[in-house]
């Protein structure tokens, strides 16, 4: 299931006494009942994979010739990162939800499939000193301390309640999942708030980050990282066998070849292709894949173009973010893969027949959505960093930091779990036929 799932209607229950399935392979575990057949495939939305295929391609042509190859390919690596982040429904927010309600492990191991791709693709890039149009990749350790903590556990909660994570925002956006743009919308925001009041954060008490490659070098650290990922692998089927789940939703799905680019992807062709594509940015950036640097800048930029001036703000003053803030948008990074990751959700939805806005949305489940977005982007920017760039981006360069985020999102789920009802929100159920 995708993160987006806040219109999603209740799952329905199963019988009273359902029958034990067991399941094989690496991701799947023992659920309480078969998983359900999946929808029918929707048809071609003809004229939305016109629109975002053209926009795709005129963009990169225009980033390629105008700022030169580097961005253009980050470029290219969002738009594919956008395809398979759709049709793998690629999740973490449902992933958190379903483990923590109910048991059901399979996100977090597709999860520990990405974050092992990503290790050892990025240990042999920083081993080697690899890197694509001149950068040099300098993974770094991320700073423990107390935003790190906070910043985790309010990030999960806003994950929640506002239905989406920030990979996963960006693809539901793109799909046409319109209260997801309220989501994007109250994540902006938030982000623009953190660096208006961001006196009020600066220092708060933290140590420097421990990157494990400085102690054990760079196959030590890649060792270390697998074992620990086989653990978590073993320890939630252990959980999940125990407390007997509802499996995952079905998504639709072609046949064949045409399942390529009609979907939808198993989890673990997802989280393979998600994690080659991380190692991908750090070839050719540099640094890891990020996405929530972008929503502070574009709300920055945005207040200018309406004659405020955030540059005079402590946070954008520093050397780092004010180069970010002089120059143009489709330079920086996360902006690059963050737009990328939009318009290739679209052409992958238009091309499922999955594409469609929606046009009644519940009050509460947009309250629920602004907010959760702007808990999302304090929490990324006090944390340093989201779902990718603390927990994706820590983890998979050794840093002990995104584990650390990893434990308190965990414990930021729980909360906003018991959080949902109040905004009207589901959350799975051992009776449920699906979680």
């Amino acid at each position: 299931m995708s993160d987006s799932s806040t219109t999603s209607p209740a799952p329905s229950t199963a019988s009273a006494t359902p029958t034990r399935t067991r399941r094989v392979g690496l991701l799947t575990a023992p659920t309480s009942v078969a998983p359900p057949p999946p929808d029918p495939l929707g048809r071609v939305s003809r004229g939305p994979l016109v629109v975002a295929g053209l926009l795709a391609v005129a963009l990169s042509w225009y980033v390629w010739s105008v700022h030169g190859a580097k961005f253009g390919a980050l470029l290219v690596i969002g738009l594919f990162l956008g395809v398979a982040l759709f049709h793998s429904r690629f999740g973490f927010t449902s992933a958190w939800r379903q483990l923590m309600a109910v048991g059901n492990g399979e996100g977090l191991r597709a999860h520990t499939l990405l974050l092992g791709t990503a290790s050892t693709l990025i240990a042999l890039v920083v081993a080697t000193g690899a890197g694509l149009f001149g950068s040099t990749p300098a993974p770094s350790a991320g700073a423990i301390g107390l935003p790190l903590f906070v910043g985790a556990a309010v990030f999960a909660i806003g994950m929640q309640l506002g239905g989406a994570c920030a990979s996963g925002t960006l693809f539901a956006v793109g799909s046409g999942q319109s209260t997801i743009v309220f989501t994007l919308g109250g994540f902006i925001a938030g982000s623009v708030f953190y660096t208006w009041a961001f006196p009020a954060f600066d220092g708060w008490p933290e140590v420097p980050g421990v990157l494990l490659s400085d102690h054990l070098g760079w196959f030590g650290s890649w060792a270390v990282t697998m074992l620990a990922l086989a653990a978590v692998v073993v320890a939630s089927r252990v959980v999940q066998a125990r407390r007997n789940p509802p499996p995952q939703g079905s998504v639709p799905s072609a046949r064949g070849v045409a399942r390529v680019v009609r979907g939808s992807w198993p989890k673990w062709v997802g989280a393979v292709v998600l994690g080659v594509l991380a190692g991908a940015v750090m070839l050719v950036s540099g640094g890891i894949w990020g996405v929530t640097t972008a929503f502070a800048l574009w709300g920055a930029k945005l207040l200018q173009m309406f004659g405020l001036h955030p540059e005079t703000w402590e946070f954008w003053q520093s050397d780092r973010y004010a180069e970010l803030l002089a120059n143009p948008v489709l330079t920086e990074k996360t902006s690059l893969t963050n737009i990328g990751i939009i318009l290739g959700a679209a052409v992958a939805a238009a091309a499922a027949g999955a594409w469609k806005l929606h046009t009644s949305i519940p009050w509460r489940t947009a309250a629920a959505a602004v907010l959760g977005g702007a808990l999302m982007g304090v929490g990324a920017r006090l944390a340093g960093g989201c779902n990718i760039g603390a927990y994706l981006g820590g983890i998979s360069t050794g840093s002990l930091h995104g584990w650390l985020w990893a434990v308190f999102a965990l414990a930021g789920t729980w909360v906003g779990i018991k959080l949902r009802p109040v905004f009207g929100l589901g959350v799975p159920k051992p009776s449920d036929s699906v979680c």
